[in-house]
Parts: C-alpha cells; structure tokens; sequence
C-alpha cells in the first residue's frame, strides 16, 4: 500500500477525452514510491479542459500537498519573464530589437561589441556566447549577497567560450538581465509588474514572486533531499521568502492550480481576450535558437527538430507540435508541456529528488495524446533511464573516489594562504580554522569548507553543500599566488561554474605573521 496520502480527482471531460483517469494514478503511484518521493501535483489539460489533477505527500512542515501547495518551479519562471515582456511589447513600451543598453546603459559584455549588439531578444534564447551556466555561481547557492546590480557588472569579467550568436549554451544570468529590462521599461519592479501583468489578469491568485511572508500565504512545499533512506527537508524557508536575484530565471512559486490556470490560458486565447494578441503568442513559440536534438530524444518522441523560443524548449512528438520546460532547484523539480495544435498540457510540481520521476511521468502522459498506440508505462521510461545510468557508469564517466581524502594542516600550502578576489564572485580566503585549512567565499555563505589533501591534489569538501559539488583546488606555480577550482565531477549540476573562477591573491590571511615562501 502506498505509504502517501493520496487526493486525487479526475474531473468531468468532454467526450472526446480519452484520459484514463485510473491509469493516470496508477502511473503515479508506482513512480512516486520507486523514486522515494515526498510529494507530487500534476495535472492534465485537454481540449483546453482540466481532465485529471492529482496531488499527494507531504509538504515538509506538517501539512499535507494539495492543489494550493506552492512549488518553486524554477526555470519555468523563464516563459513568465517572457510573456512579460511580451506585455510590454504588446503596449508599445519596448521592442524585442531594442539595444540592452538602450534600457540598461551599464549593461557590459566581455567584449564591448558584444554588449553594444545584444537586444532585448538574445537575453532570453541563450546565444550570448557564454559557456553553460556561466555566472551561476553569483545565483546559487542561496542565500548569498549578490544583487542583480551585481550580477548585470559581473557579467563583464566573464568569458565567452564562442562566438555570438553562434550557438546555444543555457544561461541564467541573461533573465536575471531582462528581469532588469522589464522593470525599466515597465516603470516598476520586476515583481510588481509579473503580479499586475500576468498573476493578475490570468487569475492565479497563489503564484508569488518577489519578497513574501511564508507564514501569512501558508501551504508552502519544503525542498528534500534524500539522506539515509528518508527524506529530509533541505533549504527550508525562513518566515519571510526574500525577493532574490535570481526571481526572473527561476524564482516564482505556484501551486497546481495557478499552473493549471498558466497552462489554460496559453491553449485558449479566448479565455483572457487581448492579454496576448496572436503576434506574441505566435513569437513566444517561434523556434529562436537551434539546440542539439539527443538520441533519446529522437527515440521516445521521434524528434525531428529542436529549439529554444522566448522561455520555452519547441519541439515536434510523433508528429505533433511541443512546447515545454522544465525546473531544476536543489531539491524541487517541475515540469510542463503543452501541444498547443490539440490544446493539450501537462505540468508536473515535486519537493524531492525527482529528476528521473518528472522524466518518466512527463514522458508517459504525453505519449497518451501523440501516440497512444505506442504509450507505456511510466515505469518502463524509469527502467530505461537507470539502465542508461548503468551503462554510463559502467563505461568510466563517473566521480572520483574521494574518501581517502585526508584534511589539511593549518600549515600546509604556506605560499598560497591569505585573501584573494575572483573579477566577478569577488573575494574570498584560504586561511587556517580551527579544524585545519579552509576556503571561503565572503558573499555566499554556504562556499566555505575544508580543504582536504588527496595523494598530490587539494580538495574542497563545502561544510553544506554534497558530495557532488566537491571541487579540487588548485594552486598556481607562476610568479603570484592563484587558486583555480575544477569541478571532481564529470557529471556535476551546471550551476557549479567553478572552471570559470580565478582567484588572485591580494592580501595576507587575518592576523597573520606568517612569512610566505
């Protein structure tokens, strides 16, 4: 028996839906307990009808999910910022072609021409010529005391790893950018105008973006992570929900509800009439930016095409028009799709580790519209996913061992102790504790561990974050000290930008009178 509450309701469907409501719970029920995870929403739209919702488990404090639950949805934030924008292009305030700078005059890039030539467009298709996720480490981990003014300068010291234009690399910090856009162009804050021109006017009333009382708006889904066979909430918030430099890229929070509401109005002009004329909806969902098509990808959808329009992955599913997105926050995962030609969409909101889960699940329900004859279980999606894991692991890509790793005495790399400062993350120290020698980043409290010694390498094990964001330490031979940081694993989350980090020495540790050599 499942050990989750379950509250599920099919609801009454036009004729023409052929949603098998049981199968729908089935599905869900048997990856929920195979992937271990604490809650899940999901619900289904068809023929632009709600015909299947279905919430269970536990928020974290207490409570129990349900279809008012909050989720962070993270980077589906992204198709609200540009709808956003949309708005304002719609009324005249801003061109999609409009210089940055025109709006942002201290708007820089890496290469000045660059920063000159971006348009309002290129923030939202990830073509700046940025490796991926560059930057990121500005965002998260939260908290930190990064401010977006902050992150639009920092943006100046980061190097391209191609041309402009010349190719897709996912990025974060071009939304926390257009975020920026918007606020100016609207006369607001960001957060202000997401509530007037989009919360408000489409009706979801629970979505909350900016700053916000975690107590007074209640129902709220914790992050978990999985920890010795339980879940445990992870990142849990305090009583007020801060307005963060990332809200743009990934900081919305919405319930089952809202998304539903979200989903509806995007399949149904005729709903809200005159919030987006056909002209933005139709540039929202233009394929912008090519991107790789996988061969999973070309498996289990017969994918032809794929590519990245304003906030939204488009792509084609046995023949049928697709346009998606999902969002990834340590300990949160959601997802949506819709095929927009059979007013059909899915969005998926869990607090756990699901990034399996929300794959086979998201994967199982759509196939129920494109290709029934061919639809599986979810579990059977699952299977493949783990054998893919498997094989992967099998063939040597994987983390290296690291429990051997010893720490390091507060004398050891003499030379290299003291102060140090990254042109964009700032600066940070390499200097004794009290358990031997740390690393620390002063404006993001949760980069501080302990430096560990590996045989002739130097590791950081961070005092709050896992083992998959250890990275090594690495000191520079030539004529001053420097640190670099390269992530330990081939496999580690984009975010953890470390390979773009370049520590200078500035300064001696806090009351040192140590003599360097």
């Amino acid at each position: 028996m499942h050990h989750l509450l379950i509250l599920a309701a099919a609801l009454a469907a036009p004729s023409a839906s052929s949603v098998d409501s049981a199968a729908i719970d089935a599905d869900i029920g048997t990856v929920v307990q195979a992937e271990h995870l604490p809650g899940l929403a999901l619900a289904v739209v068809d023929n632009g009808r709600v015909v299947h919702r279905h919430a269970e488990g536990a928020r974290g404090d207490g409570g129990r999910i349900d279809e008012d639950t909050l989720f962070k949805i993270a980077s589906n934030s992204k198709a609200m910022t540009a709808a956003l924008l949309a708005r304002l292009v719609q009324q005249g305030r801003l061109h999609w072609d409009d210089p940055v700078q025109r709006h942002l005059p201290d708007f820089r890039m890496h290469d000045a021409w660059v920063g000159q030539q971006m348009q309002v467009r290129d923030l939202l298709i990830h073509n700046s010529g940025l490796g991926l996720g560059a930057g990121d480490l500005m965002l998260w981990p939260e908290p930190n005391t990064f401010t977006r003014t902050d992150i639009i300068a920092g943006l100046a010291h980061l190097k391209p790893v191609s041309s402009f234009r010349s190719g897709y690399a996912y990025d974060n910090l071009m939304y926390v950018v257009a975020g920026e856009v918007a606020a100016v162009a609207g006369g607001k804050p960001y957060d202000q105008l997401m509530r007037e021109q989009v919360f408000e006017p489409l009706g979801m009333t629970r979505c909350q973006v900016g700053a916000w009382s975690v107590k007074r708006v209640g129902n709220v889904a914790q992050p978990h992570a999985r920890r010795g066979g339980r879940n445990e909430v992870v990142n849990a918030d305090a009583a007020i929900s801060p307005d963060l430099p990332s809200m743009a890229a990934g900081g919305i929070r919405c319930s089952l509800r809202d998304m539903t509401r979200w989903m509806q109005v995007l399949l149904d002009p005729a709903l809200v009439p005159g919030w987006l004329d056909s002209t933005q909806r139709r540039t929202l969902w233009t394929l912008h930016m090519p991107m790789p098509l996988g061969e999973r990808q070309r498996r289990w959808d017969n994918a032809h095409f794929y590519g990245y329009g304003y906030g939204w992955r488009v792509s084609d599913m046995d023949g049928q028009w697709k346009v998606a997105h999902t969002g990834t926050l340590s300990g949160m995962y959601s997802s949506l799709a819709l095929l927009p030609d059979r007013r059909v969409g899915v969005v998926m909101l869990i607090n756990g580790d699901g990034e399996d889960a929300r794959t086979a699940l998201m994967q199982a329900m759509l196939k129920r519209f494109t290709a029934p004859h061919d639809a599986r279980p979810a579990m059977a999606y699952l299977a493949e996913l783990k054998a893919d894991q498997v094989a992967q692991a099998a063939s040597g890509h994987q983390r290296p061992a690291t429990a051997a790793a010893q720490p390091a005495r507060g004398d050891d790399l003499p030379r290299w102790q003291g102060r140090y400062s990254d042109p964009w993350l700032g600066p940070a120290s390499l200097c004794p504790g009290r358990d031997g020698l740390r690393f620390s980043v002063d404006r993001s409290p949760r980069l501080q561990g302990a430096v560990l010694q590996l045989q002739e390498r130097w590791l950081l094990r961070w005092d709050t974050l896992g083992d998959d964001a250890q990275a090594w330490l690495q000191p520079g031979e030539g004529p001053a000290p420097t640190l670099d940081l390269r992530a330990i694993d081939p496999d580690i989350d984009f975010s953890y930008d470390f390979q773009d980090l370049h520590f200078t020495r500035t300064g001696d540790c806090p009351g040192s009178d140590r003599p360097r050599r």
